[in-house]
């Protein structure tokens, strides 16, 4: 349900994701590690965990799996304020355009989640699942799947992963969406849809999509 699009991405960024080689990846991996060349850009393992799997309590997101595109829109999105959030912006900020190609890059190719990929031809039993697998048409709210893929798995750079965040995670970008706070996606396509959400639907949604994941074990 968090979109945008990978066309809005600074064709810079992606331009080095192209380019990027084996090397370029490898320095990706210790940005995400140790951080970056500024002390500013802390290591990514404080907040996202060391496998990239998240801190859900706390609230940070999930970014092992996640399209590299994505990943490098949204921290080009902190970069220049399009997106706020007062962790994410001064550490962004801090980051080189390479050095966030990099870490993009990185990020997108640790293993993700092992998704149960339900579509609209599945069966929805409660709230959570009805709005994920028929929406709200008497609303104009589509169904999560589809834009999201089947099990909420993500679509390209386009549309992140859904499953394999935690429910605290979702349910904050989606009270983003509907207070306003966040609106870095293209025609307001999430600030309407969440908007049309009550709390109870935005807890029900959340909570479907978080349980249709389940984390590999570190080895």
């Amino acid at each position: 349900m968090l979109s945008a699009t990978l066309r809005c991405a600074r064709p810079v960024i992606l331009a080095a994701l192209l380019a990027a080689g084996p090397g370029f990846a490898a320095d990706g991996g210790k940005i995400y590690r140790e951080g970056g060349a500024n002390p500013v850009a802390v290591a990514c393992t404080s907040c996202h965990g060391a496998d990239g799997q998240g801190l859900g309590a706390a609230g940070f997101p999930a970014l092992a799996g996640v399209s590299a595109a994505y990943v490098a829109k949204q921290l080009a999105d902190f970069r220049s304020g399009s997106r706020i959030n007062p962790v994410m912006q001064p550490i962004a900020q801090a980051l080189s355009e390479g050095e966030i190609a990099a870490v993009a890059s990185r990020v997108s190719a640790m293993p993700g989640p092992v998704i149960k990929r339900v579509t609209r031809a599945d069966e929805a039993s409660g709230m959570g699942a009805t709005l994920a697998l028929r929406g709200a048409w008497e609303r104009n709210i589509p169904e999560c799947v589809a834009c999201h893929g089947p099990g909420g798995a993500g679509v390209g750079g386009g549309f992140p992963p859904l499953a394999g965040q935690s429910p605290e995670y979702l349910a904050a970008q989606l009270n983003a969406w509907r207070q306003g706070t966040r609106k870095n996606d293209p025609n307001d396509l999430m600030g309407h849809i969440a908007r049309g959400l009550s709390e109870e639907e935005v807890k029900a949604v959340s909570e479907y999509f978080a349980g249709l994941a389940e984390w590999r074990v570190p080895q």
